[in-house]
């Protein structure tokens, strides 16, 4: 089986490689790290960084790990490739970096977190950075 986190190159990404990491560790599986980048867009700052995946790559081979690291350069909804990435790869568990929202702005905005939960195939655990 294997661990899914969707990261994203800032504090809640960090939260959710790390909870990932400390996750596949405890399950003895192969992590799988998903970069989606929007292609409707001209600037996302959802994008990594080469330097940025290669410290990542290199600090999941340290720790020992059974890892990928994929960059995902189509699609304008981050959620349902995160959920497509877990049907095909059989996940155990999606693990995610999720901000706090007001109850005004979960009502009129779409949620990618909120999606995920409530669709994902697998156990979803959802990380805030300390």
């Amino acid at each position: 089986m294997t661990v899914l986190v969707g990261y994203i190159p800032n504090a809640y990404g960090e939260a959710a490689l790390t909870a990932a990491v400390e996750e596949a560790k405890r399950r003895t599986e192969r992590l799988l790290v998903v970069n989606q980048v929007r292609d409707d867009r001209l600037a996302d700052s959802h994008r990594a960084g080469a330097d940025q995946l290669e410290i990542i790559r290199r600090d999941l081979e340290e720790a020992g790990l059974d890892f990928e690291v994929r960059v995902v350069d189509h699609g304008s909804d981050p959620a349902e490739e995160l959920l497509e990435v877990a049907r095909a790869e059989h996940v155990s568990v999606i693990v995610i970096g999720m901000r706090h929202r007001s109850p005004v702005g979960k009502l009129l905005l779409g949620s990618s977190a909120q999606r995920i939960l409530l669709d994902a195939p697998c156990q979803v655990l959802a990380v805030k950075p300390a």
